[in-house]
């Protein structure tokens, strides 16, 4: 999902080339494609300004119910989002265009390794939005040259509704899970858009083909989706764990396991997906120390490293707090104790909210008596209220009350004895 920042940029044919070439409409149509191949594009499309009507609908039904959530930028100025025009009165044709990021494994293989974290295919590699702005602005300069137009380049952070347009413009249809499918590409493309006040040609909406498939809405961990097509934000993961700017709420926290930063499930298991094919850009190809990261190294991280490590990645603007709050509950999701001294550690974190995802990774790795000898010891000099209720709230599913003569071994290694004292995940 993306933020409230601007991503637009003016191009205007006299402050870029004074010349033009002429271009009968269908012509210029195909050598406009030809040029957006060349750049690195893998599809493009042509729509109007008028075309979403319905999207327009939907969304302010979207903002009626609150499943915005906490991402007041979507609901400030809705006008401006669901009509074109609305950002600019000038425009009279939409072009979007496609880059496919396919990944080159299965994305949800990753969600057995309990240990390790799971990043979504998209932040694997370097940020999308800095390559496709580069190349927009490439392709709308080869627009203003060839018919003298004005143009208004955007990159998924402005009031654009991208998935509407590219389904008006055929680059794919909006499936149940409201993502963007692809015949050709499944579920993976990144958008971008090109206004223009020139009338160009216009490319044929395409339709829907989900048919009676329900694989998207059936494999939400959160069940995010109250009905075919309506996603709910404030229980998706990957608004949990990138938008969302305090604590995650405990009735998800279970769910998300091991995902760290978003959530692919829905998107991985469309069966559109057999027609896929792996992205061929280098730059957005999952970086190794990204595909299967240590969720112990990733709880170490303090602000300088978080920012190394994620130089370049999508994943950098939630920051550091954010970013370990959602390996904390990923090391409480993980079964294993030998986590307990990384959790431990970060009670004591500078941050509110890295220390309440600390406390709740902890009351699921150890045992309660425990937990109980650690809260009596820590309660006390915490003056964070939210971390004060961490401390206190009564966790389901906890493991079963050790012998009463146990002692406080935190970060201990896995033993015959704990097995016996821990149930499976409900």
């Amino acid at each position: 999902m993306a933020g409230g920042r601007a991503g637009v940029a003016d191009l205007c044919g006299p402050r870029l080339l004074n010349t033009s070439t002429q271009f009968a409409p269908a012509d210029l149509r195909e050598e406009l494609a030809r040029q957006a191949r060349g750049l690195g594009f893998d599809c493009i499309g042509v729509t109007g300004p008028d075309a979403i009507a319905d999207a327009g609908r939907h969304f302010r039904e979207f903002l009626a119910v609150g499943a915005h959530g906490d991402m007041d930028w979507l609901a400030a100025n809705p006008e401006r989002r669901t009509d074109p025009r609305g950002l600019w009165p000038g425009v009279r044709s939409v072009v979007l265009l496609g880059v496919n990021y396919g990944p080159d494994e299965n994305p949800l293989a990753i969600l057995a390794q309990r240990t390790r974290g799971a990043i979504s295919v998209y932040a694997q590699g370097d940020d999308y939005h800095d390559l496709i702005k580069k190349r927009l602005k490439a392709l709308a300069r080869w627009l203003v040259a060839a018919c003298g137009c004005e143009v208004k380049v955007f990159v998924d952070t402005a009031a654009v509704m991208e998935k509407p347009l590219a389904q008006a413009a055929g680059l794919g249809w909006q499936g149940k899970h409201t993502n963007l499918v692809s015949r050709q590409f499944g579920s993976w493309l990144f958008l971008g858009a090109i206004f223009s006040d020139s009338d160009l040609p216009r490319d044929a909406a395409e339709a829907d083909h989900c048919g009676s498939c329900r694989a998207c809405l059936d494999i939400c961990p959160t069940s995010a989706f109250p009905a075919p097509y309506k996603l709910d934000a404030r229980r998706c993961i990957s608004y949990l764990t990138i938008e969302s700017r305090g604590p995650i709420p405990h009735e998800f926290r279970k769910a998300i396991g091991n995902r760290i930063y978003g959530c692919d499930d829905c998107l991985a298991v469309c069966p559109w997906n057999k027609f896929a094919q792996a992205g061929h850009e280098a730059k957005l190809a999952a970086r190794e120390d990204l595909r299967a990261p240590d969720l112990a190294d990733l709880a170490r991280l303090d602000d300088a490293a978080f920012r190394a490590r994620f130089a370049k990645s999508p994943v950098k603007r939630i920051g550091r707090d954010r970013f370990v709050r959602n390996v904390l509950i990923a090391i409480g999701n993980a079964n294993d104790r030998a986590l307990a001294v990384e959790a431990e550690r970060l009670l004591a974190d500078a941050s509110p909210l890295v220390r309440g995802a600390a406390v709740w990774a902890l009351s699921q790795l150890m045992r309660p008596h425990e937990f109980a000898v650690l809260a009596a010891n820590a309660i006390g000099p915490e003056r964070d209220d939210a971390v004060r209720a961490e401390w206190t709230v009564v966790v389901p599913g906890r493991c079963e009350a050790p012998n009463s003569d146990m002692q406080l071994h935190i970060g201990e290694p896995p033993d015959s004895g704990f097995a016996r004292y821990t149930r499976a995940p409900e």
